[in-house]
C-alpha cells in the first residue's frame, strides 16, 4: 500500500521546509535508508532519508519549493499503484489546514506576546532565549516522557550536546540540542510526561536570570498550566455519605457535614500536598470548603479544618491493611493497550494447535553446535522453518487492509521480546535468506538492545509475520494476539519430555506445542492447517533447513 511522506519537522522550531535537492525521481526504486532529498530548515540543510521501500510514485514539492511541516512531500508505493485519491485527499487536507490557520482570530483573543506586554502580571521573555518543545521522535508519537536529563539548569550547552533521553511509544531516544548557550529552564522533571510540542526546556545567553525565564513561560501559557493541574488533581476521592462503611482495623473519618466544593465536572480539586495532609489526618476532602482558585482545596484549608474526626476498630477479625501501588502508564504500556485492543476487537481470531516431535531437532542442534564458534537455539530453528514455510504459503504471509489484501513475497519476521515496561517486536528482515547462525546473531543483538531501549523505530517496523516464544519460561502452550496488519502470529511452547507412541511402542520422547493465531478475514482454517503441516515437515526434519 502506498505511503504518504510528509514534510518532516527536522528541528523543534521548524515550521516549513524547502526542498534544496531531490536525489530520486518519480519511477526510481527506493530502499529503506536511501537519501530522498535535502531539506532546508530554519537552521540548516539536512539530508532526509526514507523509512519506506518501494517505487517513488509522486513528488509533491519540486526543488526550490517551500511548504509547511506535514505537507505532502512524496508518495512511495508499489509500481503502477493508483494514487490519485491519496493526492486529492492530501491537497484537501492541506487546503483545510491553511484555511484554519489563516482564519482571523476572535476579537477578544490575544497572543501570549501581547498578554505579556499588556498585563502587569505577565513577564516578558528576555531576548535571545530559545524555548525547546517536546519533539516528535516517531511518526506515531503523541506524548513523550523524560527518562533522564543529561544537563541541569545553569549548565553550558553546545549545539549537538545530548540534552535528555526521551521515552516514546516505541523506544527511548537521545535528544540533542540545536542551540548553544546556558540551560535556563527545565519544563519536565525526570519521569514526567507531556504531549508533543509542550514546553520541554529553554536555552539562552549566559547571565539571564532563570527565574525570569520560568515566569515568562508560565505566564504565557496559562491554559496549559491550568489543564495540567486539573489533570493531575482531578483524582480526589468522592465518597458519598451513605457509603461510609466500617472495615476491620481501618481508620475512617466521621463526616459531620458535606460542602459543595466540586468543579463543573463534579470532581473535587485539591493540591497534591492538601490530599497528602488530608490522608494523614484522616479527613475527607468532601468536608472541606476550598479557599483556592475555583474552590481548590489547599494546604491552609486542611490545617484550619475544625470538623470532627474519630477512629474505630472492629471487635474481631483480620488486622491487615488494604494497600497498593499506583503506577503511571508508560508510553509503551499505552501503545501496547491501544494496538492489541484494536487487533483483538477488530480481527476475528481463531487458533490452530499442533504438537511436534522434537527428537530430530534436538539431535540436529547438538551436532550443529559442535562447529567452531557456533551456537544456535531452538528458537533459531523455529524462525528459519517459519520463514521457509511462509514462502510456500503466501496467504499466511499476508496483510489485511480495508480495501485489499497484500500477500507478501518477502519474509520479515517480528520477534516478540519482553522488556521491563512491556513488549517490543524487532523485525528480522528477509529471514528466509539468512542461515541459522545469522538468525541467531541478529535475534540476540535485537533482544539485548531492546532491553537497553536502544532499538530504532526502523528496526521495529515492517513485519509480515510474528513469532512469540515463551518456552524458556516453561510455558507448554499459549495463544497470542495478532500484530496487525499481519494475518497471523505463532506461539511457541517449551520442549516437554514425556511418553509417546513410536512404531506401536511407548517410549520417552520430546515434544513441543505450537499455536497459530489467524485472522479469518485473510487466512481460512484449511490454509492455516496446511501452513502448520509444512512447518512440521521442516522442524521435525531440520536437515531440510540447510538444503531449502
Amino acid at each position: 500500500m502506498a505511503e504518504l511522506i510528509n514534510m518532516p519537522r527536522l528541528s523543534d522550531t521548524m515550521e516549513e521546509g524547502t526542498v534544496a535537492k531531490w536525489y530520486k525521481k518519480v519511477g526510481d526504486t527506493i530502499r529503506e535508508g536511501d537519501i530522498l532529498a535535502e531539506i532546508e530548515t530554519d537552521k540548516a540543510t539536512m539530508e532526509f532519508e526514507s523509512f519506506q521501500e518501494g517505487e517513488l510514485l509522486h513528488i509533491g514539492i519540486e526543488e526550490g519549493g517551500t511548504a509547511p511541516v506535514d505537507s505532502l512531500l512524496a508518495i512511495i508505493g508499489y509500481k503502477g499503484e493508483d494514487i490519485k485519491d491519496m493526492i486529492g485527499m492530501a491537497d484537501t487536507a492541506g487546503t483545510a489546514k491553511g484555511e484554519s490557520t489563516d482564519s482571523p482570530a476572535p476579537k477578544n483573543s490575544e497572543t501570549p506576546a501581547a498578554l505579556s506586554e499588556t498585563s502587569d502580571e505577565k513577564t516578558l521573555m528576555p531576548e535571545g532565549v530559545e524555548v525547546i518543545s517536546m519533539p516528535r521522535l516517531s511518526d506515531t508519537m503523541e506524548e513523550g516522557t523524560v527518562a533522564k536529563w543529561n544537563k541541569k539548569v545553569g549548565d553550558t550547552v553546545n549545539e549537538g550536546d545530548i540534552l535528555a533521553e526521551i521515552e516514546t511509544d516505541k523506544a527511548t531516544m537521545e535528544f540533542e540540542s540545536f542551540y548553544t548557550g546556558t540551560l535556563l529552564y527545565i519544563g519536565l522533571q525526570e519521569g514526567e510526561s507531556a504531549e508533543v510540542d509542550s514546553v520541554l526546556a529553554a536555552i539562552g545567553k549566559e547571565g539571564i536570570d532563570p527565574a525570569i525565564v520560568k515566569a515568562a513561560i508560565q505566564t504565557t501559557k496559562p491554559e496549559t498550566v491550568k489543564k495540567e493541574e486539573v489533570k493531575t488533581e482531578a483524582l480526589a476521592p468522592m465518597v458519598p455519605e451513605e457509603k461510609q462503611t466500617s472495615k476491620p482495623s481501618f481508620t475512617s473519618p466521621v463526616v459531620s457535614a458535606f460542602v459543595n466544593n466540586a468543579n463543573h465536572n463534579g470532581r473535587l480539586i485539591a493540591s497534591p500536598l492538601a490530599k497528602k495532609l488530608a490522608e494523614e489526618k484522616g479527613i475527607s476532602l468532601e468536608q472541606i470548603q476550598g479557599s483556592g482558585d475555583g474552590g481548590r482545596i489547599i494546604k491552609r484549608d486542611i490545617e484550619n479544618f475544625k470538623g470532627s474526626v474519630r477512629s474505630f476498630k472492629a471487635a474481631s477479625g483480620p488486622t491487615g491493611i488494604e494497600s497498593g501501588t499506583e503506577l503511571a502508564n508508560s508510553n509503551m504500556r499505552k501503545a501496547i493497550a491501544k494496538r492489541l485492543s484494536a487487533s483483538k476487537f477488530s480481527a476475528p481470531h481463531y487458533y490452530l494447535g499442533v504438537e511436534l516431535d522434537m527428537d530430530n531437532a534436538i539431535a540436529f542442534r547438538q551436532q550443529f553446535n559442535t562447529l567452531p564458534e557456533t551456537k544456535i537455539s531452538f528458537n533459531d530453528i523455529v524462525m528459519k522453518a517459519v520463514a521457509l514455510a511462509l514462502k510456500e504459503h503466501p496467504q499466511v504471509n499476508s496483510q489485511w487492509f480495508d480495501d485489499k489484501i497484500i500477500q507478501n513475497h518477502h519474509v520479515h519476521l517480528g520477534v516478540a521480546v519482553a522488556v521491563e515496561d512491556g513488549l517490543v517486536v524487532p523485525v528480522v528482515k528477509f529471514t528466509d535468506e539468512l542461515d541459522l547462525r545469522e538468525i541467531g546473531v541478529t535475534v540476540k543483538d535485537y533482544a539485548l538492545r531492546a532491553r537497553e531501549k536502544k532499538l530504532t523505530p526502523a528496526e521495529m517496523d515492517g513485519s509480515t509475520f510474528t513469532v512469540s516464544n515463551l518456552g524458556m519460561f516453561g510455558i507448554q502452550e499459549f495463544t497470542s494476539i495478532i500484530n496487525q496488519p499481519n494475518s497471523a502470529i505463532l506461539s511457541v511452547g517449551a520442549i516437554d519430555k514425556k511418553p509417546v507412541v513410536k512404531e506401536e511402542t511407548i517410549v520417552v520422547g520430546n515434544t513441543m506445542k505450537l499455536t497459530l493465531a489467524c485472522d479469518h478475514r485473510t487466512v481460512d482454517g484449511a490454509t492455516g492447517a496446511q501452513f502448520l503441516q509444512t512447518l512440521r515437515l521442516f522442524i521435525e526434519n531440520p536437515i531440510r533447513l540447510l538444503v531449502s
